[in-house]
């Protein structure tokens, strides 16, 4: 356990003196990686300003699911946002040999050496949204506060799954970036409530695959609007990322060598 923690933390230093030796590198890179993430807000604005809405809920309301989206992917992709990239690297470049042969299990190595800094500007920028939305909106109880902490964690738990999953894919799919369009595209139904899509679909985001964790029921907890089952939807984000982490060791299994 104690060599463990040692090369996790050796792999978290060296991001870190990676920022301090390319810090116009790394300023550049948290404004672009800042703005790609807060202009659906931007739209959502839009929407409002334009007459038009989500039924039931107000413009705040909605840019506060969309600022807890935006804080948990920030979180999740600080911690394993880059593991995918770096996993296919070392499939492709054929050095994922020398991960294996690491004292350390080899999610943990690489998910400590894709750690990105760069997220904290998102986490930054999520927590200025959801500050400014609150100030718009009636005030939030202590225990919709410690309800909304619960589910952040178990989005962000989710998030986490998926990130594993799609790294996972890559052993067998190596060289197709469009997985992470793929994936973006289904956690898109976080950014917004989950009434206004099919019962199907709100099924699927809640148990399936729990994107509405990512956004919606944190967000709903701090307005007051959660049902009783929605603490529910904890397990199937725990299951989420326990089967990413079963499925990312069992793809290591079938790894043969270069190119997967």
């Amino acid at each position: 356990m104690n060599r463990r923690l040692a090369i996790i933390k050796a792999c978290l230093s060296v991001s870190f003196s990676r920022a301090s030796a390319y810090r116009a590198d790394f300023v550049l890179g948290s404004v672009i990686t800042l703005v790609s993430n807060i202009l659906f807000p931007i739209v959502t604005v839009l929407i409002y300003q334009n007459g038009a809405s989500f039924p039931d809920w107000n413009m705040w309301e909605v840019l506060l699911i969309q600022s807890v989206y935006t804080m948990s992917t920030g979180f999740a992709t600080m911690t394993l946002g880059g593991i995918m990239w770096l996993t296919m690297d070392h499939i492709r470049e054929g050095s994922f040999e020398v991960v294996l042969l690491k004292p350390i299990s080899p999610l943990s190595f690489l998910a400590a050496s894709s750690f990105n800094l760069e997220s904290l500007s998102v986490i930054s920028g999520g927590l200025i949204m959801t500050i400014v939305s609150l100030c718009h909106l009636p005030n939030v109880s202590v225990m919709g506060v410690l309800q909304c902490s619960v589910l952040f964690i178990a989005g962000v738990m989710a998030l986490r799954g998926i990130y594993i999953i799609m790294a996972a894919i890559t052993f067998k799919w190596v060289g197709n970036s469009r997985i992470t369009e793929i994936f973006e595209s289904i956690m898109a139904f976080g950014k917004y409530p989950l009434g206004i899509f099919p019962k199907a679909l709100k099924g699927i985001a809640t148990f399936i695959i729990p994107v509405a964790m990512i956004g919606y029921f944190p967000a709903a907890a701090l307005l007051g609007r959660l049902n009783v089952w929605t603490f529910a939807a904890i397990i199937p984000c725990i299951l989420f990322m326990l089967f990413g982490i079963w499925l990312y060791n069992k793809m290591i299994k079938l790894y043969e060598g270069v190119g997967g």
